[in-house]
């Protein structure tokens, strides 16, 4: 399969690009970034693109790959409501993965997250804690966001309705139902996430904490090969994986 990377340049891009010329069955069709020295378009015979740029540069590559039939997976996070619409509009014409984590270990953590939230219910407090690097631009991680939303899902509650986004002042005691959530901003960390479950005699934590971001490389180029010949829509890493 011939694949391209948006965001070639950076981190991720720089991993995709490794591992996808280390594997037998993919061949980097462009290596695309607005950096010098990168691509600025894919060829015709592309068959997928994998996009780990920047928010803002999703909406009009999308749009070129819906128009040319191109399966897209997303990688990208901090998505205005604007470019999430624009990144659905495509999915009515192409397979689109759209995920704030390609690794097995955080899309196992997401079933588990809910099922903690339904067993352990409203008497615990939920709060979801994330730490990236320093050159993270945006906070909170969508990862987290996957998180605490599950958690929202076991509870069977709106999401919106009762998400905290960090603390400051005189905020009063603390709702019984509240979902928070924490950005940690330092050092080179990979990604870190913990959600605690904080009852009044004992406090359930569920961590996962990145090694490397080949996970999410890896999961990354499989979700590519995986929604080949896929319906129209908007996929997840759990339906990749079939979770």
């Amino acid at each position: 399969m011939k694949i391209a990377i948006v965001g070639a340049a950076g981190r991720m891009g720089r991993m995709l690009v490794k591992m996808a010329k280390e594997s037998k069955d993919l061949e980097v069709a462009a290596e695309i970034d607005v950096a010098e020295g990168f691509a600025r378009e894919w060829p015709m015979d592309t068959e997928a693109v994998i996009d780990f740029s920047f928010h803002s540069a999703v909406p009009p590559s999308i749009a070129k790959a819906a128009e040319q039939g191109i399966p897209y997976v997303i990688g990208t996070t901090g998505l205005s409501p604007e470019e999430q619409t624009a990144v659905d509009a495509a999915a009515r014409r192409i397979p689109v993965v759209q995920s704030g984590n390609y690794s097995l270990g955080v899309n196992l953590l997401l079933n588990l997250v809910k099922i903690a939230a339904k067993t352990l219910g409203p008497e615990y407090d939920v709060e979801v804690v994330e730490m990236h690097h320093k050159h993270k631009k945006d906070a909170p991680s969508g990862t987290a966001l996957m998180l605490a939303k599950s958690a929202a899902d076991g509870r069977g509650v709106a999401f919106d309705d009762v998400a905290v986004y960090g603390r400051k002042g005189m905020v009063g005691e603390r709702p019984q139902g509240e979902i928070a959530i924490h950005a940690l901003r330092g050092g080179s960390v990979v990604g870190d996430h913990t959600v605690m479950f904080a009852g009044d005699v004992e406090r359930v934590e569920i961590t996962h904490k990145a090694q490397s971001r080949e996970a999410f490389a890896a999961g990354a180029l499989r979700a590519a090969q995986w929604a080949a010949g896929r319906k129209p829509g908007i996929y997840t890493m759990r339906d990749v994986l079939g979770l």
